[in-house]
């Protein structure tokens, strides 16, 4: 297991990211992937449907999800300050949550796809394909926070290493039982999601059996599962401003879908396309920020401010440098990446100016991401929370709307830039504040024992 309080702070930082971005790619290459045999095999309609389930299946687990990145940040700081048997209950009490919540998002999701794509005015010819993936999607949300909630947990005590092997092992899964399922046995949408459901349950089960043979803390039996209260609402303090956050986004994002759906079936099978690589070129600098919470987590339990912030400048600058490069490449090659997904000249078009014109902004969401990943390491998630909020529903809801209007359809992507910019500044000014101190789990003593830590 790896000690984040020991070494230098850029090779502990890189030794963790490197895992944990090149896993996250994987899963985006998953999306991409399924995307391309959709958009290919099936037309546009399906690509287009695929796209349009995400923002309702983002917003139905989104506040779940939430909770449990609270837990590992919980179990991130337990494990910096070596309280082991915290650490072992508050694996406990999270999958106990999970197991309840994956039931009720099963359910409310699958009964009320219909009505849900119907609100946002999804094109007509879209729907049969789009609440067909959805429901069978959301059959396996166990599996989904499972897997998720393994994987977190493990990269909160600072091992990115085995995730990625569970990850890759998904990955491949997810891939190889879309080929069977869309191109040999000829399910169409359906076999999409069934090959998404299947792939989880495997690299779920597989993981479970992994930690209970060979993790040291880590052992996954409903038999021996104590749910602890007093944790749990530590997890929740702490995850469910991040929770509310991205319940939030998620209604943004089908706000902007609904927007986007009021362009027709090209704009949306464009968006579909466009947002898998925008999110896959996005996906270093987030995970860089994972990584930054955790790294921060450990050592604000260890009690060394100095060492966190160290954290903090160094991941700027990976991501800083990262998002010059993919910006490059996305600008000088869009319409070429959208071509992967469709031969159809009108969504390529709209697409390609997605890419060009959001791509351009990225060092802003390289300082955004960063930011909002050290203060949630730190334990002080609302300010956060609230950053994203104002971004999203006083600036790009409302400039889609209105640029929309004046602009067509790339009035909705100019939209989100200027959703960063604001975010960025909001940050910027809370982190210099130095208000973000003393929100972690573990107390110090003394203010003695924190300038005596050890190195």
């Amino acid at each position: 297991m790896r000690d984040f309080t020991v070494g230098n702070e850029a090779k502990i930082l890189l030794n963790f990211s490197v895992p944990l971005v090149i896993g996250n790619l994987f899963q985006n290459l998953y999306n991409i992937i399924d995307s391309i045999i959709v958009g290919n095999y099936l037309g546009k309609e399906a690509l287009g449907a695929v796209g349009a389930s995400f923002p309702i299946i983002f917003t139905l687990i989104s506040l779940v999800i939430g909770v449990g990145s609270g837990a590992s940040t919980v179990v991130s700081q337990y494990f910096g300050a070596k309280q082991m048997p915290q650490v072992s209950k508050t694996i406990d009490t999270i999958f106990i949550f999970f197991l309840a919540s994956s039931l009720v998002v099963s359910a409310l999701g699958i009964y009320f796809s219909e009505a849900i794509f119907k609100l946002l005015q999804l094109p007509a010819e879209l729907m049969p394909e789009a609440v067909t993936y959805m429901s069978i999607y959301l059959t396996g949300m166990f599996f989904f926070f499972g897997f998720n909630g393994i994987t977190s947990i493990l990269r909160g005590m600072g091992d990115s290493k085995t995730p990625l092997y569970f990850m890759i092992l998904s990955t491949f899964l997810n891939i190889a039982l879309d080929l069977l399922f869309v191109i040999v046995f000829k399910w169409g949408i359906a076999g999409v999601a069934f090959a998404t459901v299947i792939a989880q349950a495997i690299a779920f089960f597989t993981a479970t059996w992994y930690l209970n043979k060979k993790h040291p803390v880590i052992k996954l039996t409903l038999r021996n599962y104590v749910f602890d209260r007093d944790i749990f609402k530590s997890c929740i303090r702490i995850g469910l401003p991040t929770g509310f956050q991205q319940s939030f986004v998620a209604f943004g994002m089908m706000a902007i879908m609904a927007i986007v759906n009021g362009f027709g079936v090209n704009a949306v099978a464009a968006y579909s396309a466009a947002i898998r690589i925008d999110s896959f070129a996005k996906m270093p600098a987030i995970t860089f920020s994972s990584a930054l919470s955790s790294f921060t987590g450990q050592n604000l339990g260890a009690f060394r401010e100095d060492r966190a912030k160290k954290g903090l400048k160094i991941t700027l600058i990976f991501s800083l440098i990262y998002s010059v490069f993919i910006s490059i490449v996305i600008i000088f090659s869009g319409q070429y990446l959208i071509k992967l997904f469709t031969a159809d000249e009108g969504v390529i078009a709209i697409g390609q100016d997605y890419l060009v014109i959001v791509s351009s902004f990225y060092l802003l969401l390289a300082v955004m991401f960063t930011l909002t990943g050290f203060l949630r390491g730190a334990g002080a998630t609302f300010v956060p929370m609230l950053t994203t909020l104002t971004a999203l529903y006083v600036f790009r809801i409302p400039l889609a709307y209105f640029l929309s209007d004046l602009l067509g359809v790339n009035g909705i992507w100019w939209a989100e830039p200027a959703g960063w910019t604001a975010g960025t500044i909001i940050l910027i000014i809370y982190y210099l504040s130095g208000k973000w101190r003393g929100k972690v789990v573990v107390k110090n003593p003394s203010t003695n024992e924190a300038k005596k830590a050890p190195l």
